[in-house]
């Protein structure tokens, strides 16, 4: 994403829900179309979501005559995806400055948005030495996902750039085809040897032995550690635990949740039924029957090897790991 402009500016977002097929930019002028943006995942990915958030709140000053309005823009906007922690993390950082000066709060967004890409590159160096062999990953946590390089990709895109090519194996990601649509897209882009699998695959992939090391992403990170993260996830872990592959969790201090203590409290999002009847536009089961559509689910923290941060990997007892990074860096 870009802002054009200066405080008078406006905000423009590579539209995803179009990818790979046609690359086009969208050009936000007002609060509610980054709202739109967010819920219709034209924009998508939890640190993307709380930078979008962030430059929203810029336009919404500009329509606000107090402090009143703007804290009710803002909540308008963090309920979006409320899933996404970074959503409402960005929103309250923005109305924490309390002011309408869209200078101000241009400057604020762009810090969030420079922090984001800062934090992508110092997970990725930080879970460089922890890539072994194929990586499995699952929806897209790489740079259309971020500010930065990504977060789950993180450690890839140091690989490569040191000349290394580790092999990725994307789950497309039903059933928005995140993974192929998205993932695969930019690492093909990037040069990177990646392949499909549907999600249902991977359990025997993992089996195969063919995996080193599995990486996700994630969008609320309860403080004993169980994630929120891309329907699909939990399975995922699972089936590494049961196939000895680590499974790596590459997240920012941001999307760390304090104020929940497990993953029961994480409100997870339901999404429209057509998304699963009708995928990508095309109706694939009979009309009449309805669906079950949760667009996360959450990972017990049990399942996790490790939290790979901006600050370092965490390792188990997961609380007090979390509690020391969350008191010594910002939020």
């Amino acid at each position: 994403m870009k802002w054009a402009g200066g405080p008078s500016g406006r905000l423009r977002l590579l539209d995803q829900s179009l990818l790979p097929a046609r690359v086009r930019w969208l050009t936000c002028r007002h609060p509610r179309e980054v709202f739109s943006a967010i819920r219709m995942l034209r924009v998508r990915g939890a640190p993307a979501i709380g930078v979008a958030a962030g430059y929203a709140m810029v336009l919404a000053a500009r329509r606000c005559s107090t402090l009143a309005r703007l804290g009710r823009e803002g909540a308008v906007l963090a309920g979006a995806r409320p899933t996404a922690v970074n959503l409402s993390w960005a929103v309250k950082r923005m109305l924490a400055l309390r002011t309408l000066d869209a200078a101000a709060l241009l400057r604020e967004a762009r810090a969030i948005h420079a922090e984001d890409a800062d934090a992508c590159r110092r997970i990725g160096l930080a879970g460089l030495p922890l890539l072994r062999g194929a990586v499995l990953t699952h929806c897209n946590a790489g740079s259309l996902a971020t500010g930065g390089i990504g977060t789950a990709l993180a450690a890839v895109y140091e690989a490569l750039r040191r000349g290394r090519a580790p092999r990725v194996f994307s789950c497309e990601t039903r059933p928005l085809f995140q993974g192929a649509r998205l993932t695969a897209w930019e690492l093909s882009r990037a040069g990177a040897d990646v392949t499909l699998l549907v999600d249902a695959a991977a359990a025997g992939l993992l089996a195969s032995g063919t995996i080193g090391s599995v990486w996700v992403g994630a969008d609320r990170i309860a403080s004993n550690g169980d994630t929120a993260n891309k329907v699909g996830t939990y399975a995922h872990a699972l089936a590494a635990r049961a196939n000895g592959v680590p499974f790596y969790v590459a997240a920012p201090r941001s999307t760390f949740d304090p104020s929940i203590r497990t993953g029961r409290e994480i409100r997870i999002e339901q999404r429209g039924a057509e998304e699963v009847l009708a995928p990508l536009g095309r109706r694939a089961a009979p009309r009449g029957v309805p669906a079950w559509n949760p667009a996360f689910d959450i990972t017990p923290a049990r399942l996790i090897t490790a939290f790979v941060t901006e600050a370092g990997v965490l390792r188990p007892p997961f609380g007090p790991a979390i509690r020391r990074i969350l008191n010594t860096g910002s939020r």
